[in-house]
């Protein structure tokens, strides 16, 4: 099956015609105007001339993630003065929360891993999953520049990275899929290099078990360490690693901290001065072309200056209320993403105002999420590992459970008209929790007393006591779980494929046989877990060309205004290619946005 999407939306005033974004609203202009903020170019000009000047720089870089850091050092390196401007009081954004995820085809690192990738292959992929959401040029750029982005990332910062093994592309039956994969993940880094900035790096969305250290491409199997040889073996290693970076005084980094880390290293190395606590409030205009940003530095307005352009790498809009109920399905809301809290569109609106188009506003970096107190939890090896099962309002399964996270939630959705998907529940029983690590919870050990209060968990002794407990039909949940009992049995799943491609079996537990992905509910008690639309970020925004230069609605440039990662529309479309879809081209784009700017595109 071809999981591509739509048509982007290529303005604020295109909704997608597919039945599956049936609900998403335009937004008329008078709502527009109200959600932006929108402001006359020549009255915002006047206004900002009047401010204090901070600085002039050659380029001026709005945002310290992964697009924004990996921008400015490009920039440096081009010989051209750059600052950072950071809206936290912390720097690396949602990249440094994340579990840094990389998502580049034919790069060095796994070419020297053996990985027989080839651009052939990577483009034919690209072009299957992402289909006409993106034009051709935009694409090829991405694939051409992310393995030269790297190499040069590696050459001028300390970071190194390794391949996720086995963490298969999202959809590897598509030409040129990769079934064992093309994600690769951050090494390990000292944090005593950063001395004093360590205390300003945002920190990670959940943290490592203590006295550990942990890459992504561990949590597979340390789900498993009750269970499984390797799983065990793997978190053996873990700990080991840290004894080891302990003895060495080290204070060890990996994932999004190490990714953060490491470009902050670089910027350091490059003499890039990073502004914290520097909000965007507007972008400067001097002779019809962008040449600075307002800022707000030390509580009053002012102005730095750029000289031959700007790149907004603010990161999405996931914690605006207004513009996610302008542009989004609901129900939706900003308590269901883990992205960083400040990310709220400052860039997209500021470009907006100038007469940017938009795209891709209707979607987000989906996952189902558990709303746990406090902050939901991004559920990835819970639904996929065999013995649970999802399913909606009417206790009916709806969705191949171990599908990438994006695509569930896009059913989620598709569905929700029909048959209520939102919230969904994860069903599993005892056997299941008595052998798989959940979120951060042992086996065998009892779920938070919070988790219950909140309504995020339920258990009961019954399966008719458990419908009543979530308000689904005791009838319905009965006859689901014994159908997908007796499919489980024969290693089948008829009804919604489950297993059927290589990325279904990688959160799962190779101890089950005929199919990983499946084993039958039969000891109680039994557990519900709410699901609902989490996101790591949106992933509509300001829309670019192949150089990463920002666009108007006629298709013409706005000279001097690039943007990067999630403050400007994915070049991933609709669709996500495999782990790191979004930090991928996310650095790539900030890479091409500096290179363009130097005269190197």
């Amino acid at each position: 099956m071809v999981r591509a999407g739509a048509a982007i939306m290529t303005t604020t005033t295109t909704t997608d015609a597919r039945p599956s974004r049936r609900g998403v609203l335009a937004a008329g202009a008078a709502t527009t105007a109200a959600a932006f903020g929108v402001v006359g170019a020549a009255q915002q000009t006047a206004r900002a001339a009047d401010l204090p000047l901070l600085g002039t720089y050659d380029v001026v870089v709005i945002g310290s993630g992964a697009a924004g850091m990996t921008a400015a050092l490009t920039a440096a390196k081009q010989g051209l003065s750059c600052v950072v401007l950071e809206k936290a009081p912390t720097f690396g954004g949602s990249a440094a929360r994340s579990g840094a995820g990389i998502w580049i085809p034919d790069n060095s690192v796994i070419l020297a891993a053996g990985v027989p990738d080839t651009p052939a292959k990577a483009a034919a992929y690209l072009a299957a999953v992402v289909g006409p959401d993106v034009p051709a040029d935009r694409q090829r750029a991405f694939l051409t520049h992310g393995p030269a982005m790297l190499s040069f990332v590696m050459a001028n910062s300390p970071l190194r990275f390794r391949w996720m093994e086995g963490y298969s592309d999202y959809y590897p039956e598509l030409p040129g899929g990769l079934p064992n994969g093309r994600s690769i993940e951050p090494g390990q880094l000292d944090g005593n290099l950063l001395g004093a900035e360590l205390a300003r790096l945002n920190p990670p969305y959940m943290d490592v078990p203590a006295g550990m250290v942990v890459f992504s491409a561990d949590y597979k199997w340390l789900a498993l360490a009750a269970v499984n040889a390797k799983g065990a073996a793997v978190a053996a290693e873990c700990l080991a690693r840290g004894t080891a970076a302990a003895l060495r005084g080290e204070k060890p980094l990996t994932m999004g901290q190490s990714l953060a880390a490491g470009l902050r290293l670089g910027l350091r190395s490059a003499g890039v001065p990073v502004w914290l606590g520097t909000p965007l409030t507007d972008l400067y205009v001097e002779g019809g072309a962008v040449s600075g940003a307002v800022v707000t530095r030390d509580g009053a307005p002012a102005l730095v200056r750029a000289r031959r352009g700007v790149i907004v790498g603010s990161g999405g809009f996931e914690h605006n209320a207004a513009m996610r109920a302008t542009y989004q399905r609901g129900p939706i809301g900003t308590d269901w993403t883990v992205g960083a809290k400040e990310n709220t569109g400052d860039g997209i609106r500021a470009g907006h105002r100038l007469g940017a188009a938009l795209g891709l506003m209707d979607d987000a970096w989906w996952g189902p999420a558990i709303p746990l107190p406090g902050q939901p939890y991004f559920c990835l090896a819970e639904r996929t590992l065999p013995g649970g099962l999802l399913i909606n309002a009417a206790g009916a399964r709806f969705v191949n459970e171990a599908a990438p996270y994006s695509d569930v939630v896009h059913t989620m959705y598709d569905v929700n008209d029909t048959d209520p998907a939102i919230p969904s529940w994860l069903i599993v029983d005892q056997h299941y929790r008595n052998r798989y690590l959940f979120k951060d919870v042992l086996p065998t050990l009892p779920l938070p007393d919070a988790w219950y209060g909140s309504g995020a968990a339920h258990k009961a002794w019954t399966l008719d006591g458990l419908a009543r407990s979530i308000g689904v039909p005791a009838t319905a949940l009965r006859t689901t779980v014994d159908r997908f009992n007796s499919q489980a049995l024969r290693g089948e799943d008829p009804d919604f494929h489950r297993g059927d491609s290589a990325y279904d079996h990688y959160y799962t537990d190779p101890s089950v046989l005929p199919n990983s992905c499946l084993a039958p509910l039969w000891l109680p008690p039994y557990h519900a877990f709410r699901i609902v639309p989490g996101d790591l970020g949106t992933k509509g925004g300001l829309l670019t060309d192949a150089r990463a230069r920002v666009l108007r609605e006629d298709g013409s440039v706005i000279p001097g205004l690039y943007a990067a990662g999630n403050a400007s529309a994915a070049v991933m479309g609709h669709s996500y290619a495999g782990a790191g879809s979004t930090i991928g081209p996310a650095m790539t784009f900030g890479y091409i946005a500096a290179r363009d700017i130097a005269g190197n595109p």
